[in-house]
């Protein structure tokens, strides 16, 4: 008769749900790190509550012509977010890159090393210039 109840399949506040061993699953630095800087680049600032200036901003240059001005400003705003929000790398660069055969599509590809460890990653996202 006590059967165990079902997992919710989201609680609140957010928290991690321990698996069958009772161990949460949280994300080494490594991983957050990488979670972290992609959250950065997808919100908009005034998406988050309590935090307005959050974010890079990067879809506000959705339907912008492909070109050294647009990859500029990807750039910088860019460095910009990732300088003020995540204060736990250290960027190396920040290049945004044409895709092949995609004009509607930039490659930002950002170099960066762990503020704690001086270990070096790298993560790429790919920026969509037009909806489709």
């Amino acid at each position: 008769m006590n059967e165990p109840l079902p997992r919710p399949l989201i609680g609140w506040p957010l928290f991690a749900v321990p698996d069958a061993e009772g161990r949460l699953d949280w994300p080494g630095l490594e991983a957050g790190v990488r979670q972290a800087i992609r959250v950065i680049l997808s919100t908009r600032p005034g998406e988050q509550l309590m935090r307005p200036e959050f974010g890079a901003g990067l879809d506000r240059l959705l339907h912008a012509p492909n070109n050294l001005s647009t990859r500029r400003q990807i750039r910088d705003w860019t460095m910009s977010a990732l300088s003020r929000w995540e204060r736990r790398i250290l960027l190396d660069r920040v290049d945004v890159l044409e895709v092949p055969g995609r004009p509607s599509e930039l490659r930002v590809e950002i170099a960066y090393r762990l503020a704690r460890s001086g270990a070096a990653d790298a993560v790429a996202v790919t920026v969509r210039l037009e909806e489709g």
